[in-house]
């Protein structure tokens, strides 16, 4: 027997409380048999006005994902996406692989989580290697995304963090803001511009951006559903969102 709806697989989303984007990001790019179910891991919102705030917000996130994977785990999904992205940077690849372990291990099922979904997107669109990124985050934390990347072969050529107020505000940024952001990472030393924080309304911004400026540019909610569609042999074409989805 299987689920009604989900019918080819039911995905168990994992994301802070804090967080609007996700979901219904998720929800658009699903194909159909394919069902999101989200599980909230609670997070006051914080007030991130420093390096230290920033980062003592996102490890009380990462403290308490596990009740959020004993909660979604009762609709018994075949499958879980990682929809929050900073804590899956730290440590470099050692704390990225660390961190899927620890979910995996939890939930018994696996898990696409956002850091190692980019990079496998980049690899998708093939001979990159220089990239530009930009988050929503301080300092402290973008350093952390840099050097996973740099880990992963990549050389980083820009950077920006917005160093949004506070966690919900990072959904408040607005679709200007972050245009003009792409336009001032782009050169032509970049191969590929990439957006980390999954609060940020980017999926299908980067699709419009990429059509334009004729290289990958990648939204981390994007990658990351991608990888979960693709790890779990759902290759459905889904428009809207760029080359990832619609070709690879």
């Amino acid at each position: 027997m299987t689920d009604i709806l989900g019918w080819r697989k039911k995905f168990g989303v994992l994301g802070p409380s804090t967080n609007t984007i996700v979901q219904p990001e998720f929800d658009a790019m699903r194909p159909d048999g394919v069902t999101n179910h989200y599980s909230r891991i609670y997070t006051s919102n914080a007030q991130a006005v420093s390096n230290e705030s920033f980062l003592a917000g996102t490890t009380i996130i990462s403290d308490n994902v596990l009740d959020a994977v004993d909660s979604i785990m009762t609709c018994s999904p075949d499958y879980l996406i990682m929809g929050m992205s900073a804590i899956t940077f730290y440590g470099g690849i050692e704390g990225a692989n660390n961190f899927k372990e620890k979910i995996e291990t939890a939930s018994g099922v696996g898990v696409s989580i956002g850091s190692h979904s980019t990079t496998k997107a980049l690899h998708a669109y093939g001979n990159i290697k220089k990239i530009a990124f930009f988050s929503p985050y301080f300092p402290i934390a973008n350093k952390e995304v840099r050097q996973y990347f740099e880990e992963c072969g990549f050389a980083v050529a820009q950077e920006v963090c917005l160093e949004c107020p506070s966690w919900t505000a990072i959904a408040e940024v607005p679709t200007n803001q972050l245009r003009k952001i792409l336009d001032e990472l782009n050169s032509k030393e970049v191969d590929a511009l990439v957006q980390v924080g999954t609060n940020l309304c980017m999926a299908k911004l980067a699709g419009e951006v990429e059509a334009v400026v004729k290289k990958p540019v990648i939204a981390i909610n994007t990658a990351t559903y991608w990888h979960a569609l693709r790890s779990n042999g759902i290759e459905d074409k889904i428009p809207g969102f760029g080359k990832l989805l619609e070709e690879l």
